[in-house]
């Protein structure tokens, strides 16, 4: 038990002097060990305690609480990708092929330093997502993609707000509030009922949007691998990693729920006639009328089907 203690004391020595100095003393930010415990929380929750406490329990009802849930999401969402755009890449201050961290308390700069902050404090909120498919016994939807999404998000961008709050990373969550605001759009429709339904045919393009952000964050990433920027390449790696396994993730979950299986073509099936057709085949050598001939053109009893075979055989 000392040595844990002494290699945590350890990591939070390391964490405070080389972690940003202007977000150190944030909430939850001096220490990785909060935000640990309460993904691994989330996961046991919504995948061990929840399911256990709904197993006999009536699915609750929460359409006014999934409505207002989504449309507090929307705002939340649309208020981050403005800050973050307003605060470097909407205003010509941020550079798509290089942006440094910038370590200064300039008002902007800080301003894109509070809203990572908020971009990571918006990591637990989406956590509800799951926790309210649990309350209403969806477990089907408490998908391995699902739970490795929001269990990993608020820990890997802790990193971010904890050693480079701003520069090139913060087009990571320029593009996924953008994707946020359309998607809990969509939820925020398919909860206010059924009669919503027929403006729900886009599902399929969401995911292609959802991956669509990925290919760019990629992209966005990997180009520093080629040009020189002053930017840490172990975030780059970091970045462009989550990226690609959130691509393949996304990709199988789309293969999955949209890409239709193909139909192998068969040859001409018999057609089967059933006991209560009073219909009578005739054949060159006799006729059968709900039984089969002998041969002869005589019946020897009833059979449940019979097989009509095509002419000419």
């Amino acid at each position: 038990m000392a040595l844990v203690l002494q290699y945590i004391n350890d990591i939070h020595d390391y964490m405070n002097k080389h972690g940003d100095p202007r977000t150190n003393s944030w909430f939850l930010m001096s220490s990785p060990f909060p935000t640990l415990l309460i993904c691994l929380s989330y996961v046991y929750l919504v995948k061990v305690l929840g399911p256990r406490f709904m197993e006999n329990r009536k699915p609750f009802d929460l359409q006014k609480v999934l409505i207002w849930y989504n449309f507090l999401q929307v705002l939340f969402s649309a208020w981050l990708f403005y800050e973050i755009g307003a605060a470097g890449w909407f205003t010509g201050r941020y550079n798509f092929h290089c942006q440094p961290v910038d370590h200064s308390k300039h008002p902007q700069t800080m301003r894109m330093v509070h809203a990572c902050w908020w971009y990571y404090f918006s990591k637990f909120t989406e956590f509800f997502d799951t926790i309210f498919f649990v309350l209403r016994k969806k477990f089907d939807h408490v998908s391995t993609l699902h739970v490795i999404h929001h269990g990993v998000m608020p820990m890997s961008v802790w990193f971010g707000v904890k050693f480079t709050p701003g520069g090139h990373s913060t087009f990571f969550g320029l593009l996924n509030t953008f994707v946020h605001i359309v998607m809990y759009s969509y939820y925020l429709l398919s909860a206010l009922g059924p009669q919503m339904r027929k403006y729900l045919w886009w599902k399929k393009y969401l995911t292609t949007l959802q991956m669509a952000q990925f290919v760019g964050i990629m992209v966005h990433a990997f180009q520093l691998l080629f040009i020189d920027c002053d930017y840490p390449r172990a975030f780059v790696w970091w970045i462009g990693m989550h990226a690609v396994m959130f691509f393949f993730l996304f990709k199988d979950f789309y293969n999955q729920s949209y890409s239709k299986p193909k139909v192998r073509a068969k040859s001409p099936q018999p057609v089967t006639t059933d006991i209560s057709d009073a219909q009578e085949i005739t054949y060159k050598n006799g006729s059968i009328k709900n039984g089969y001939t002998n041969g002869h053109g005589h019946t020897n009893g009833l059979v449940r089907a019979r097989t009509v075979l095509p002419a000419g055989n």
